[in-house]
C-alpha cells in the first residue's frame, strides 16, 4: 500500500478522539461504569475505572462485583476489535471506519475470575487474536492498581452485518 492511502496523522487524531468519545460517551452504561481508555493501539488497547460503592459484588470485604469485571472485559474486547478493524482500513476515513462499528456486537464470551476484586483502580488490558471479514477474537486481562490480575476473558465478535 503506498503513502497515498494511509491515513494521515490528522486523521488518525481524529479517529482516535471519536472512539474515544464513543467509548466513554456514547455508550452510556461505560460512562455509568467510569470506563476512560487509556491505550488505543492497533495491538493493544487499555482501559481503566475506579473503585465506587455501586460496583461492590461482597458487602463484607468490598469486593468488586463479578458482573462489572465480565462488563469490562467485553467492552475492552470489543474495543480491542475496533482499534484492529481501524488499523487494518488504513485507506478509510474516521466516518467510514465509525460505520464500520455498527455491526460489532458480542457473540460469545468466557470470563475465568481468577482472584478477588480487592482494590481501588483498575485496569483492563485487551489485544484482538484474529480478526476475520465477519468475526473477530479477543483476548482480555483485568488487573488492579498493584498489577494483580483478577480475570481472563477470551471473546468473540460479530464485525460485518
Amino acid at each position: 500500500m503506498d503513502e497515498k492511502t494511509l491515513r494521515s496523522a490528522e486523521e488518525q487524531h481524529r479517529l482516535d478522539a471519536a472512539i474515544t468519545q464513543m467509548f466513554e460517551h456514547s455508550i452510556c452504561f461505560n460512562e455509568h461504569l467510569g470506563l476512560k481508555v487509556g491505550a488505543l493501539w492497533e495491538d493493544l488497547v487499555s482501559v481503566s475505572f475506579n473503585m465506587r460503592e455501586e460496583f461492590i459484588g461482597h458487602f463484607l470485604y468490598g469486593r468488586l462485583h463479578g458482573g462489572v469485571i465480565a462488563s469490562v472485559l467485553d467492552t475492552t474486547g470489543g474495543l480491542a476489535i475496533m482499534a484492529s478493524i481501524a488499523s487494518t482500513n488504513p485507506a478509510e476515513s474516521s466516518d467510514e471506519i465509525l460505520q464500520r462499528f455498527t455491526y460489532l456486537g458480542t457473540l460469545d464470551m468466557r470470563v475465568d475470575y481468577l482472584r478477588a476484586g480487592i482494590g481501588t483502580r483498575f485496569i483492563c488490558e485487551a489485544e484482538t487474536v484474529r480478526l476475520g471479514g465477519r468475526i473477530g477474537v479477543a483476548r482480555m486481562g483485568l488487573k488492579n492498581q498493584d498489577g494483580v490480575l483478577i480475570a481472563t476473558g477470551n471473546a468473540a465478535y460479530i464485525v460485518s452485518g
